[in-house]
């Protein structure tokens, strides 16, 4: 990636409402040239999609799980898949993984526990005998929280 597309990159990460004006006044290049980098990095698929990252307590969800699991791996499981995890939109990230004895991991957002227990259910119901093992982490969303989720941290990484 060339330097330019990289501090783009970074200043999008900070925060990717900015116009392509005020990012060329930071980059000191022009508004076009920044309108053409953007459409090239989202073209080449850099960037899939420009939102936000909500307090996902204030819009009403008390707890986010990370399940690690671990099943039976074939072609048709994969589509399988790919084809459960769309049906639910609060499943904000899943992938193969490794580790823990596990070799998939899935992120999900929940209103409260009965609707994760609810969730959790539904998931081995779904998947029976190809679930070999289900462990999840819950986090109170409500809590203390740390470090909150953002990616604006990311901008310091990609910086050339």
């Amino acid at each position: 990636m060339k330097k330019k597309e990289m501090r783009l990159l970074a200043e999008l990460l900070k925060d990717s409402k900015k116009s392509d004006r005020e990012i060329a006044k930071i980059l000191g290049v022009s508004q076009p040239t920044v309108s053409r980098i953007r459409n090239r990095i989202v073209a080449d698929g850099l960037v899939r999609a420009f939102t936000i990252v909500p307090d996902f307590a204030k819009i009403g969800f008390e707890i986010l799980a990370i399940s690690c699991v671990k099943k039976k791996i074939t072609e048709e499981s994969v589509k399988k898949s790919e084809k459960w995890m769309m049906r639910y939109p609060n499943i904000i990230f899943a992938a193969a993984a490794e580790g823990m004895g596990k070799n998939g991991v899935m992120i999900s957002l929940h209103k409260n526990y009965a609707e994760y227990s609810r969730f959790v259910t539904e998931n081995m119901q779904y998947w029976g005998d190809e679930l070999e093992d289900y462990a999840s982490m819950l986090v109170s969303l409500g809590g203390l929280v740390v470090k909150p989720l953002s990616l604006t941290y990311l901008a310091e990484l990609v910086k050339p």
